[in-house]
């Protein structure tokens, strides 16, 4: 037998805001038992399971996020996500359209946004 990954814990100072913004970001929904202030909450179709640390995060992310769209272009997921409270913390789009951005979600955790796979046929 083989084990399988259950769940990605990240650690957070506040889970319920941060698997908040991660449910809005991917679309599913938080577990009908997580609430504001809860030591834990968890997006359980999307496998991450957020859970309460004392100290905030520092330096870079040793495992971070790439994401795809999938029904708009990186360009219009970046700004959605800009309006969801995420920050552009590194601009690697190419003027040919190739590239991908740099943004930190709302504890600071860096993640990817590439191009949707239509964008990647062309």
């Amino acid at each position: 037998m083989t084990s399988v990954i259950r769940h990605v814990t990240i650690s957070s100072l506040d889970p319920y805001r941060l698997a908040s913004f991660w449910s809005e970001v991917l679309g599913q929904p938080l577990h009908d038992d997580d609430h504001p202030g809860d030591p834990e909450a968890l997006i359980e179709q999307a496998g991450l399971l957020f859970v309460t640390v004392p100290e905030g995060k520092e330096g870079r992310n040793r495992l971070h996020f790439d994401l795809q769209p999938q029904d708009r272009t990186r360009d219009e997921e970046v700004e959605r996500l800009l309006a969801l409270g995420a920050v552009l913390v590194d601009d690697r789009r190419n003027a040919d359209g190739t590239g991908w951005a740099v943004l930190a979600d709302v504890e600071g955790n860096e993640f990817c946004v590439e191009r949707s796979q239509a964008e990647r046929a062309k």
